[in-house]
């Protein structure tokens, strides 16, 4: 595991064959950050698979690494990246989404002003295929997140969170702490950000951080996805699993 670098923020790119098209598009919006004096940032793009079909995407810049292994879904690819994330801070950019101006600036003044927050989201437009965005209902006001508040509204409204765990900043300390991503078929995403709201307080900006794209391929819309009794269980991994960490506290001088 590579020492973390004190001013990089690691971006962590789960893809395979039929998303690889797509990275260019998310390269470029990487390309349009702007962060303060003395940080950078470095993508990790983790095939999951070991295929022909990305690495002809994957754009040339030394500031990306482009990496394959063993499939075993978007989860497996994320966590084996970390093996890569040699910063101090970790942003999710899924392959077929683009980040939004200043996303990554946001994130990381809201971690960087207190030391107390262990992760940040941000407001997602879904990206339709005409080019068109359509935003989400409900959205919480922008401000941090209390400890144990998206497990409650998860709870209760039908497993869906407030905050979208595609739009995900968090510190590498915290994020190897509770071992990455789920060990699920799906919604893995959804119960890192559950345990991570479970030892620590988050941050949400109300500015648009993610274009979240919707298309026929994305692993979302497949059936599999929305089986009934695969997801009863998946919920029941889930929130077991941020009710027994809630009974843990997570310092923020560990991740500092």
């Amino acid at each position: 595991m590579s020492v973390a670098v004190s001013r990089r923020i690691v971006v962590v790119t789960a893809v395979h064959g039929p998303h690889a098209r797509f990275l260019p598009e998310a390269h470029a919006s990487l390309c349009a950050q702007r962060l303060p004096e003395g940080w950078e940032w470095h993508w990790v793009v983790q095939e999951d698979g070991e295929s022909e079909d990305v690495e002809p995407y994957v754009p040339r810049d030394t500031r990306v690494t482009f990496r394959q292994g063993r499939a075993g879904g978007p989860g497996v690819a994320r966590t084996m990246a970390l093996a890569h994330a040699d910063g101090a801070y970790v942003k999710v950019l899924d392959a077929d989404d683009r980040l939004a101006p200043g996303a990554l600036a946001r994130d990381l003044a809201a971690l960087e002003e207190d030391p107390g927050l262990g992760w940040a989201t941000s407001r997602v437009l879904d990206l339709m295929p005409d080019g068109s965005t359509v935003g989400f209902p409900g959205d919480p006001d922008q401000g941090p997140i209390e400890r144990g508040a998206v497990l409650a509204y998860w709870k209760a409204n039908g497993f869906l969170a407030q905050v979208h765990p595609a739009s995900l900043f968090v510190r590498r300390e915290l994020l190897l702490a509770l071992g990455g991503w789920m060990a699920l078929p799906a919604s893995e995403d959804t119960g890192l950000l559950l345990a991570l709201n479970a030892v620590s307080r988050g941050w949400f900006s109300g500015e648009v951080g993610l274009l979240y794209r919707k298309w026929d391929g994305q692993v979302t819309g497949q059936a599999a996805h929305v089986d009934r009794a695969e997801r009863e269980v998946r919920m029941a991994v889930v929130e077991a699993r941020a009710r027994a960490l809630s009974r843990l506290r997570w310092g923020a001088s560990a991740a500092l």
